[in-house]
């Protein structure tokens, strides 16, 4: 009952990875200042190859997570929901203690030698797997105020630690992934909005911190305080405007001399605009959109609803980030520290991503034609309502909730509905 892994998945994943390890090369051949600075303070000699090489072993680990991700029973998947949560949550609370690591005034990190672990970047899988356990399970139901309280709930248990760190960035990416999941679920509209009514003022608040507020005012007008808080997105803007069409060549990077922070991490899409131009910044963007859209292509195939969800939520994980370092990079929402998925130096990111990228293989190796039962083969093909059993109302309810809004037509439902009032007749 399975079938070849989607190579085109694989494929794209590679692409990003060589295009990562490539950009993570050329921010850091040169040795600026800052990069001395950080080798010193992890007690670590820096040369022109330093980062590469740990970029590279920290692809060698992903490889081996990804191929465990690949290989890892479906079911024995939906097991391990509860404890990944709470390894999530212990490992987020470990980040105050001995083992954090304070960088930038947030203390976000933990102290894994010989590197660092960002656990904010599993909660984000975490949640993933969660979410399509839980929105598969028989006794979730759109309709039901609890099955929408259950996930508001979990989420914002993360969030409170998040804000604590802070990690504004981590917090908008899990709440709009997690509203995104429960869209495709069919929750309703009324529940969704209201959660948007009450986050309002809530996020006001937040965002009127005064290092906040400031990184908005940044955000407005950069070029009003172009060599204090506007400085990192000017450059940026530099850096894309020196690109041009076609960019300045392959390692003749300026603004990774000591102008641009961050360059290698958060900022790593504006070295690939100058050095690579329009073409080359709109290839990558090509690559994670076809990723973006391969991942519901295999989750539109899928018949068994914790599949289908799991299939999307990766997706759906893996392009919310991009799009937000693409739209932080050019200046079209407020600096947030959020890496590039695959490309970005950093273990945690990269990691994660290709377990996220394992997965999603995982998933795609199902048959298109599988389905959850013959139960959902009488309700799909048109025959009669009393060939389904009234035992089976729950896996038909799964069937309708897999596929969000738009994937059933009126008919489908009206048949569905017809079922539930006449099963007791038969």
């Amino acid at each position: 009952m399975t079938q070849r892994f989607d190579r085109v998945v694989l494929a794209l994943v590679i692409l990003l990875i060589l295009i990562g390890l490539t950009a993570v090369y050329s921010s850091t051949s040169v040795i600026s200042p800052a990069l001395q600075h950080k080798g010193k303070a992890l007690g670590t000699t820096v040369n022109q190859f330093s980062y590469l090489k740990k970029q590279f072993l920290t692809v060698l680990i992903g490889i081996i997570a990804m191929f465990a991700a690949y290989k890892v029973p479906l079911e024995y998947l939906k097991k391990m929901v509860i404890p990944l949560l709470v390894i999530s949550l212990v490992c987020l609370l470990l980040v105050f203690t001995g083992l954090g690591i304070s960088a930038g005034g947030a203390r976000r990190w933990l102290r894994l030698w010989p590197s660092s672990f960002q656990p904010s970047e599993l909660v984000k899988l975490s949640m993933v797997i969660f979410l399509a356990w839980f929105m598969s399970h028989a006794s979730y139901s759109r309709d039901k105020i609890l099955s929408f309280l259950i996930p508001i709930m979990v989420m914002a248990a993360f969030q409170v630690v998040f804000l604590k760190q802070p990690d504004f960035g981590a917090t908008m990416s899990l709440a709009i992934l997690t509203v995104a999941m429960l869209f495709l679920s069919g929750t309703k509209l009324k529940y969704l909005f209201s959660l948007g009514l009450v986050a309002i003022p809530v996020l006001a608040k937040l965002i009127m911190e005064p290092y906040r507020w400031k990184r908005v005012t940044a955000f407005l007008d950069p070029w009003k305080d172009p060599q204090g808080s506007g400085f990192q997105l000017t450059q940026s803007f530099i850096a894309f405007g020196s690109g041009g069409p076609l960019g300045v060549g392959l390692g003749e990077s300026k603004q990774k001399l000591s102008f641009l922070p961050e360059v290698h991490t958060d900022f790593i899409f504006s070295l690939i605009g100058e050095e690579l131009g329009f073409i080359g910044a709109a290839v990558v963007v090509a690559l994670f959109f076809f990723l973006f859209l391969r991942g519901f292509m295999i989750a539109r195939k899928i018949e068994d609803p914790f599949a289908y969800y799991l299939a999307s939520g990766l997706s759906l994980m893996i392009g919310i980030q991009s799009v937000f370092n693409f739209a932080v990079v050019t200046g079209l929402i407020p600096t947030k520290g959020l890496p590039l998925p695959f490309i970005s130096y950093g273990g945690s990111s990269l990691v994660i991503s290709m377990v996220a990228a394992g997965l999603l293989l995982n998933v795609s190796r199902l048959r298109d034609d599988a389905r959850t039962g013959h139960d959902i083969l009488h309700i799909r093909n048109n025959l009669a309502v009393t060939d389904v059993t009234a035992g089976d109302e729950a896996k038909a309810n799964q069937y309708v909730l897999g596929r969000g809004y738009g994937q059933f037509s009126a008919k489908r439902r009206t048949k569905l509905s017809y079922f539930k009032k006449n099963r007791n007749k038969s």
